[in-house]
């Protein structure tokens, strides 16, 4: 994992539109939202005001104002699992959902207006990862970085990296640089130089209920008091909190099951 916050104000906002291929913002289908919300709002110290609708009800998440992600309801229908989801930056969603197909992805919904917030696709990789694709028109995305309750960055959790890396590179014109000093099979995504998410291929470490897919961290301020209250609010820790080179993180799940790290920075 490597610091992905860029050269964001002192305040931490992130006004600007984002380049093409950049993760820009994450959003969570639930089956219950109004608990959802609680329990984020006591994590994060969210709030929450209405989105739009053309997916169902929806709502942003709000931190001191300030757009930080997305929260909206399944089809009561669909025993869907719930999973936190990257949207990547696009000029022309139209265009990247057609190179996802042409690429070996699939689109399985959109590309669809969002009132006047922009255009969006849903899609996934070639290995089945969900990703989301965002052409900005009134809602630029996340809109502020670096401070608590804020996403901080993305990671890939799949089989292997080589193939999967290839599909992001032809897609959303990212760099890959692989580690190597460490043995890991890991590759960071670069945008112009900067670091904008990473891909880790585990193998057979998977869960088996979840196969590949995308993890979203976010920053606290303290991961074991985060932990702490995370828990004692419902959700459940699924690896315990770790010193890494970039800061203490956890993995964790909320209590409908969707899975995200909380990451303290180091120093």
């Amino acid at each position: 994992m490597t610091d992905a916050r860029g050269s964001d104000g002192p305040t931490g906002e992130t006004n600007a539109r984002r380049a093409p291929g950049t993760p820009c913002w994450v959003s969570l289908m639930v089956h219950g939202p109004a608990a959802t919300h609680d329990f984020y709002g006591a994590l994060f110290g969210w709030e929450f005001r209405p989105g739009p609708q053309q997916l169902g009800p929806y709502a942003r998440a709000l931190l001191d104002g300030r757009e930080v992600a997305g929260i909206g309801q399944l089809p009561p229908d669909r025993q869907l699992p719930t999973a936190w989801t990257p949207y990547f930056a696009s000029d022309d969603v139209n265009r990247t959902a057609g190179t996802v197909r042409l690429c070996g992805g699939t689109v399985g919904v959109g590309p669809l207006d969002a009132g006047e917030a922009g255009r969006m696709a849903l899609g996934s990789d070639p290995a089945g990862a969900v990703f989301g694709i965002w052409q900005a028109a009134a809602h630029l995305g996340t809109a502020v970085a670096g401070v608590p309750g804020t996403p901080a960055w993305n990671e890939l959790l799949t089989y292997e990296t080589t193939d999967v890396v290839k599909f992001y590179e032809s897609v959303f014109g990212l760099e890959p640089v692989p580690e190597t000093s460490t043995g890991r099979d890991y590759v960071t995504l670069r945008r112009d130089g900067r670091p904008v998410a990473g891909v880790h291929g585990v193998g057979d470490a998977l869960p088996n209920d979840r196969g590949p897919h995308w993890m979203t961290y976010f920053e606290v301020a303290d991961t074991d008091e985060s932990v702490a209250l995370l828990t004692g609010l419902g959700g459940h820790v699924l690896a315990p909190a770790r010193d890494t080179p970039r800061g203490r993180t956890a993995t964790v799940a909320d209590p409908e099951g969707a899975r995200f790290a909380l990451l303290g920075r180091s120093g």
